[in-house]
């Protein structure tokens, strides 16, 4: 997978669905991220199999551990490559209602 995203650009897509209880209201949507990866040498790729970090990852990299620094830039939200988009989760839990001091609870 690494070898098909060397030199590439692809995108992370995350969908979200939140389900307001007792009365059913939903927020439903998908976030994009665009990843941009540098050329990845052979010799950087068996170094980075060897971590053994890619082999329990969607896409076969963690953009927070070491193929960080494969990645010279994003477009959009870093935390929907992570796993969740939490500005726009935040943003939609608002809209349902939820006051903000819950966020840290």
């Amino acid at each position: 997978m690494l070898q098909q995203l060397s030199g590439r650009t692809h995108s992370v897509l995350t969908g979200v669905a939140l389900v307001r209880l007792p009365d059913g209201e939903r927020r439903q949507f998908i976030e994009s991220t665009l990843v941009h990866f540098r050329p990845i040498t052979d010799e950087e790729l068996s170094s980075y199999l060897a971590t053994e970090e890619p082999y329990d990852k969607a896409g076969a990299y963690a953009i927070q551990g070491q193929a960080g620094r494969y990645i010279p830039r994003i477009e959009g939200c870093y935390f929907n490559v992570v796993g969740l988009p939490l500005s726009r989760v935040l943003t939609e839990l608002k809209g349902l209602g939820w006051p903000e001091g819950k966020f840290a609870e």
